[in-house]
């Protein structure tokens, strides 16, 4: 995506979710897509990818851009408070991440301690590189 559509594409989605603020108003992703991007889509989890990726964007420049999978209410929206946005940093990115390092200490047959510490060290190194 060339840079002067992705600003537009992250000023609309900026735009929309101004008008969804709070998990309870998230859009649809599909409605969201349509909206920014104008045109309809075949499936929505392949099709959407550019609306996720100008998403990802936003997010690495600290937009709080929440997510949620509710069957009824999923989608995207603005977090509406650093507690809100707390709540889906533990749900959506914390937690996960915790469960696929268990998983990782458990097959190396070490603790998380050593792990995140190895892991440190592995950080620290190649920062100074």
């Amino acid at each position: 995506m060339e840079k002067e559509k992705l600003a537009k594409h992250e000023a609309l989605v900026l735009a929309i979710l101004g008008k969804h603020i709070g998990e309870e108003k998230a859009i649809d992703m599909g409605r969201l897509y349509s909206d920014v991007f104008n045109e309809s889509y075949n499936n929505k989890i392949n099709d959407t990818k550019p609306l996720r990726d100008v998403v990802k964007k936003l997010r690495g420049k600290g937009f709080p851009i929440g997510s949620t999978q509710k069957r009824n209410r999923g989608g995207y929206y603005l977090c509406r408070s650093g507690t809100e946005l707390n709540e889906y940093c533990n749900r959506l990115l914390h937690l996960p991440a915790m469960r696929k390092l268990k998983m990782e200490s458990q097959l190396k047959k070490i603790s998380m301690m050593e792990l995140l510490g190895q892991m440190t060290l592995n950080l620290e190194a190649a920062h100074d590189n």
